[in-house]
């Protein structure tokens, strides 16, 4: 298979790969990826491994070589060393005014039978009180600890 993705490294991207290298801390996967990236090199001065030389030599797979080059060619050294963010878009389940009910749901006393709100009673209030149509104990964990 032709690789699509070709890795030409310029003598300071070389050195500074060399040098993080050399420093020997960082995160494992940054020092993988640099080292993925000096093995994979194709400019004059690089060694140009093939693919399944790099992974049996630095024990990492093939579907991770490529995407360090593509990351690399995309966004340059500097990119492919870095954590990709996630894709993922958290969207919040309270807003500002059921967090207001929540506080004022916890603050008031608890219903008749119980000493105290617990975490699940307050998520199955709102529910029932019909603020929201599910909630767990967990978010209500999180919203009542920052909110306090």
């Amino acid at each position: 298979m032709a690789t699509k993705y070709r890795v030409h490294l310029t003598d300071d991207e070389r050195a500074d790969l060399h040098r993080l290298l050399a420093r020997g801390r960082g995160a494992a996967r940054a020092l993988t990826h640099a080292r993925i990236l000096l093995k994979a090199d194709e400019s004059p001065a690089g060694p140009a491994w093939p693919d399944t030389a790099i992974a049996r030599a630095l024990d990492v797979g093939l579907a991770t070589i490529w995407r360090v080059r593509k990351r690399c060619v995309e966004q340059g050294p500097a990119g492919a060393l870095a954590r990709k963010p996630p894709d993922r878009v958290y969207r919040r389940k309270l807003d500002g005014e059921l967090e207001a009910r929540l506080s004022a749901l916890a603050c008031s006393p608890p219903p008749m039978g119980r000493r105290r709100w617990t975490l699940q009673l307050l998520a199955d209030t709102l529910v029932e009180l019909r603020f929201i149509d599910g909630l767990s104990y967990e978010t209500v964990r999180r919203t009542l600890k920052k909110t306090s």
